[in-house]
């Protein structure tokens, strides 16, 4: 077992292999090719020049039903606000037919502001549109496994990433939005929380360390490596993979588990902060908008 100071995980080829994706993805094919058609008949003006998936669906971890669905459309101007509006009826009318698009998010970026990491986007995202931008990390994403769904390639249109760009991204969510969501106990009750919580601690910490990119079910593994809470990650394996998914857990359970990881990914991100960050300060009480 690694001692608790050394956050550098074992090289990805002495692992086990991580969960397999689920191979009947019958209702996401169907959900994403009624998603195209009728974005393109939407987006006549302006017109769709492309439309990407990363995330799960890109990297080859997706579980239908479990994993979201992480979109990017690029077009050839700007949404106008009447535009705006019959792209957000469109994911209504999805999302009130489609069992899986609850969990289809999708940014929309206009071709001549693709170049600016820190531009706000239009982005459909929790059932609601909202603006974000599309960070370094997803770039990245979309560059070493975007999956075209229609149009150009992401290179054709999306400026590279650079390691230094990766790794201060990966950095400032740490230290911006995963730091500060520590002082929300509550929030720590949710699955949600604690299982990107520390799934993205031990994919930073793999990216920080060489510039790769790993999936959710490498991360697991990471993560033990990272002598995480074995009982959490064994629940975080069992609620994303298992078939059938467990029952939900008593509330006591919840408690325990809140604990057990806040307590973990403290301790975790601000050695992290302070092994790959040198000079960074650890904000402690900034509320956390969102992230990767």
């Amino acid at each position: 077992m690694k001692p608790a100071s050394d956050p550098t995980p074992a090289p990805l080829s002495s692992r086990t292999t991580p969960p397999e994706p689920l191979t009947d993805t019958t209702a996401t094919t169907a959900l994403l090719r009624r998603f195209g058609e009728e974005l393109q008949q939407r987006l006549s003006q302006p017109q769709l020049l492309a439309l990407w998936a990363h995330g799960s669906l890109g990297g080859g971890d997706y579980q239908e039903g479990r994993s979201d669905l992480d979109l990017i459309a690029i077009t050839d101007r700007r949404c106008m606000p009447e535009e705006e509006r019959r792209l957000g009826e469109l994911h209504e009318n999805l999302d009130s037919t489609e069992r899986l698009a609850a969990k289809l998010h999708c940014s929309y970026v206009a071709a001549d502001e693709v170049a600016d990491p820190e531009r706000s986007h239009l982005t459909w995202a929790h059932r609601e549109l909202k603006r974000r931008p599309v960070t370094p990390i997803t770039r990245r994403e979309l560059h070493t496994f975007g999956r075209v769904l229609y149009g150009a390639d992401p290179a054709a249109l999306l400026p590279p990433v650079t390691d230094a760009q990766l790794a201060t991204s990966v950095l400032v969510s740490l230290r911006d939005f995963w730091r500060p969501a520590l002082d929300h106990p509550d929030r720590w009750l949710q699955d949600i929380w604690v299982d990107l919580g520390l799934l993205v601690l031990a994919r930073a910490t793999v990216t920080l360390r060489d510039g790769t990119l790993i999936s959710k079910g490498e991360a697991l593994h990471v993560l033990a490596e990272l002598d995480a809470p074995a009982e959490v990650v064994a629940d975080i394996r069992a609620r994303r993979y298992d078939v059938p998914a467990p029952t939900p857990a008593d509330p006591a359970w919840l408690a325990r588990r809140a604990d057990l990881a806040r307590d973990f990914l403290g301790h975790a991100i601000d050695r992290t902060l302070t092994t790959y960050g040198p000079g960074t300060t650890v904000g402690t009480s900034l509320p956390g908008e969102g992230a990767e």
